[in-house]
């Protein structure tokens, strides 16, 4: 029996996690992926850290936008970003292990909105918040 299976539509996201030499560098690692989410982390080395000692913000938006395109990928359409915004809470330090949960808000046509909560482990600080705009720029 011959069946036409369809792709799975995380494939998307995880060809481009495959594909991701810059999120590898950092260091980080794919916990989770679904329809629509992803959970994304990363330890903060000692080449991660500014002059203050604190994980550069820089390096935690980087974290945050990898977990957003995995989860703006994940309904199997090419798709970047086309924006996003950052706001620091707290700070990450040498050896904090960085979370980082992005959950789809809204979607409508080829535009989305995506929400990544960065927090650290052990103590589940919430270190900044990101939301992300995402463009399909491919259909399946």
């Amino acid at each position: 029996m011959v069946t036409d299976a369809l792709p799975d539509p995380l494939d998307t996201s995880r060809t481009m996690w495959a594909d991701d030499p810059a999120s590898r560098a950092l260091g980080m690692e794919l916990l989770d992926l679904g329809p629509g989410c992803a959970v994304v982390a990363m330890t903060v080395r000692e080449d991660m850290v500014n002059g203050y000692g604190i994980a550069h913000g820089g390096l935690v938006a980087a974290l945050a936008d990898s977990a957003f395109a995995l989860a703006c990928n994940s309904r199997g359409r090419m798709t970047v970003a086309s924006g996003f915004d950052v706001s620091f809470l707290e700070a990450g330090r040498l050896g904090d292990r960085l979370v980082a949960t992005a959950d789809e808000t809204a979607l409508r046509g080829r535009s989305g909105i995506y929400d990544v909560t960065v927090h650290r482990e052990p103590d589940g600080g919430t270190v900044a918040v990101f939301r992300g705009r995402s463009r399909t720029i491919a259909r399946d």
